[in-house]
């Protein structure tokens, strides 16, 4: 592909032998005989799974330990625009072609990595750990906004790794969205389970302010002290800690001053609980960059026909599954009635049809796709011509929620429908590495999944840009073709969906390579999807924080990205 390849890239910089990856015991930062300083924060697991790439890795804790201890070359600044992180970076540029303009010449960005920035075992930060990166989100299913990526030819490293450049195959706008949260490549390239067990349990190192002391997922609590071998400003707390708390114990904490604030999800008994709490505690809303979604994939026997899926979609009370997926709390004011923008994001308008499914259940019009697609109702159950019954496999990621609760409601109302539904609940990593990204095509044969069967429909997190046009081509569009593919062999899904359409694809392709406005394309094409029955959303993740007096400096953060990117400034003391 032209892409340095790993090993080539590890001859450019001095670095030890990878050790197992674990997460280390950091060195003491305070004192002896000083109490250290720390803030206490709740939240409502610390789950484990900690690859901020990873769609089976979403929490809250991943994305805040993503921001505290790993290095980003472009970070969000206060309205939400990429900004170059100067703790990382000396520059980032395009030095051949233009974004805005069509031109002939390679599109090429160099990234200049700071000389004394390092990882915590002490081996450089360099281009091996941008090649790592930019190669797993290419090839590797389940991951988050792989769209820029696989726009990427080649990388080059200059100047003893410290230089990066990245040659693009057709010029990207949107490549200031590439390359956060950084990974050792020098410790995962060889370490067992390589990228699908990359930070399953820990940390092996470090590229940010903060490194972990404790995780003790038993007690639920993280202990995380300042990284003595951070360059730059220190933190002004030794320590941070994440505890984990139900709501109710939560809204004890803050009254009591043991936790300072807190970040978790909330339904309306949580909402309630924080504000009765009163002015001591100050409420916001934080979204994520994540959509609750049902995945209608068009895969199987059944689910390959529009007309079938399509009746699904009719069959289905979404707003019965949004209530009870947010059951009051944040999200409930975060419908989702577009595929591909969130309702956060400012000038937010809504895409979904302004009558029938999949907005509102239409069982007449069910009845009439299914009889069309060559189905008969017999005794209140579905069944084609050879009298087998319409059965359908549907999934959630183990027993996180909301996925589980949105999963257990689907299969009910179906099957008051008349179709026969086995849900199923493999862990998150099963399912999204596995399970989601089985072949694809005629000739695709579906692997077991606990007990023989494919996955129809998916209750997930799907990614979500400010971009439209990064969120269409990562969660719709086709695989990289390759060079040396052979037409016989099934391709692997590109999207947990198992979407493609070639006849959409060169549309999608402009989208996000356009050097104009790419609205006009992305509006069509969003039209089409929905038309397809493909992608259900339902509503924005959100979390609520909850600030006490006992603490200054946090704030809810730029949009979809949350508080922990300014937690060196935060102190205790007096808001």
């Amino acid at each position: 592909m032209g892409l340095l390849a790993a090993a080539a890239l590890a001859g450019c910089t001095n670095t030890p032998p990878p050790p197992v990856v674990s997460t280390p015991v950091a060195e003491e930062s305070t004192p002896p005989g000083q109490t250290p300083s720390q803030i206490v924060i709740g939240v409502d697991d610390i789950v484990g799974g900690y690859n901020p790439h990873n769609l089976a890795d979403s929490s809250t804790v991943t994305s805040a330990l993503a921001e505290l201890l790993l290095p980003s070359v472009f970070r969000a600044g206060e309205d939400g625009t990429p900004q170059l992180d100067k703790n990382l970076m000396d520059a980032a540029e395009v030095i051949s072609g233009s974004a805005q303009v069509s031109s002939d010449m390679p599109f090429v960005v160099a990234y200049d990595i700071r000389p004394d920035a390092s990882w915590s075992d002490g081996a450089p930060i360099a281009a091996e750990d941008f090649a790592y990166l930019a190669n797993a989100m290419k090839d590797e299913p389940g991951v988050v906004d792989p769209a820029g990526y696989r726009l990427i030819s080649d990388i080059q490293s200059r100047e003893g790794g410290k230089r990066v450049e990245v040659t693009f195959a057709k010029p990207y706008p949107g490549w200031k969205t590439l390359f956060s949260g950084l990974l050792p490549q020098h410790l995962f390239k060889d370490a067992p389970g390589g990228w699908r067990a990359a930070l399953e349990g820990g940390f092996p190192a470090y590229g940010g302010p903060f490194s972990i002391k404790t995780l003790d997922r038993d007690r639920g609590e993280i202990i995380l002290e300042r990284n003595e071998r951070w360059w730059e400003k220190p933190a002004a707390v030794d320590r941070l800690v994440l505890r984990r708390a139900d709501q109710a114990g939560t809204a004890a904490a803050l009254r009591s001053g043991t936790v300072q604030f807190s970040l978790s999800r909330t339904d309306s008994t949580g909402l309630k609980l924080l504000g009765e709490l009163g002015e001591s505690v100050r409420l916001h809303t934080v979204a994520k960059p994540r959509l609750a979604t049902v995945l209608l994939r068009p895969t199987g026997a059944e689910f390959d026909d529009d007309r079938v899926r399509g009746a699904i979609a009719a069959l289905l009370d979404r707003t019965k599954l949004i209530d009870e997926g947010t059951k009051g709390g944040a999200s409930a004011q975060l419908r989702a009635d577009s595929l591909l923008t969130p309702p956060s994001v400012p000038g937010y308008q809504p895409t979904i049809p302004a009558s029938g499914a999949p907005g509102a259940p239409d069982p007449a019009k069910a009845g009439e796709l299914l009889a069309n697609a060559g189905y008969t109702r017999d005794a209140g159950t579905w069944r084609d011509s050879g009298g087998r019954q319409l059965s359908l496999v549907v999934a959630s990621p183990g027993q996180r929620e909301p996925y589980a609760t949105i999963a257990k409601e689907l299969t009910s109302q179906l099957v008051a429908a008349g179709v026969d539904v086995r849900m199923i609940n493999p862990q998150p990593r099963e399912l999204f590495s596995n399970l989601l990204a089985s072949p694809v095509g005629e000739d695709a044969q579906l692997p077991p999944a606990d007990g023989g069967v494919g996955v129809d429909i998916a209750v997930v997190p799907q990614a979500v840009s400010t971009s439209p046009a990064l969120t269409l081509a990562s969660e719709f569009g086709c695989p990289t073709p390759e060079p040396e593919a052979t037409p016989a062999v099934p391709v692997v899904a590109a999207n947990p969906a198992a979407f493609c359409d070639e006849s959409l694809q060169p549309r999608i392709e402009t989208a996000l390579t356009d050097i104009g406005s790419p609205a006009g394309v992305v509006e069509t094409i969003e039209s089409e999807l929905w038309q397809r029955s493909v992608s259900i959303p339902l509503f924005q993740l959100a979390d609520t924080l909850a600030v006490g007096k006992g603490v200054s400096g946090v704030s809810p953060g730029p949009p979809m990205t949350g508080p922990f990117g300014n937690a060196v400034n935060w102190t205790r003391g007096t808001n």
